[in-house]
């Protein structure tokens, strides 16, 4: 029985310093790998071994304040999650309002500038009276609506 009980202690003291070494290199793609068996022999090789006090740190009061802030259940994941939603969603709909509201300012400058356009271009201008009945546009008139015209298509393309 002590012959077992020493074959075991000597395997146990041979098998933790094994266990503990890290190996890293460069493989023939140029990414590194790091793994705990020898890489092949035509690789550089570059032995790595884990500190046992980096291993386990002792607990300090740091350490204990972290600990109760530490990873959260599953219901204050959740609770997150569902935040993180609802902020992405609320500020998608104020990106997509901000979008419908530019197109509408410039189709508003496009109708200003065709309207401005068309009444500078010359020409017998008519408009429909209140009766329905097409009414010609005086010289006058028409300068009084392209003044007016030229206003409304620099507030509407400000």
């Amino acid at each position: 029985m002590k012959r077992l009980s020493a074959v075991l202690g000597l395997a146990l003291c041979v098998a933790l310093p094994a266990a503990a070494q890290m190996y890293k290199w460069v493989d023939a793609d140029g990414k590194v790998k790091y793994s705990d068996t020898p890489p092949p022999s035509n690789v550089k090789t570059e032995k790595l071994r884990i500190p046992a006090h980096a291993a386990n740190p002792p607990a300090g009061p740091a350490q204990k304040g972290a600990a109760k802030s530490g990873p959260k259940g599953l219901a204050e994941q959740e609770q997150a999650f569902r935040k993180r939603q609802a902020d992405a969603a609320k500020e998608q709909q104020e990106q997509s309002q901000k979008e419908a509201e530019a197109r509408d300012r410039a189709e508003n400058c496009k109708r200003a500038k065709a309207a401005l356009a068309n009444l500078e271009l010359g020409g017998r201008q008519t408009r429909i009276d209140s009766k329905g009945e097409r009414v010609f546009l005086t010289d006058q008139e028409i300068a009084q609506a392209t003044a007016q015209a030229r206003q409304e298509a620099a507030a509407a393309c400000n």
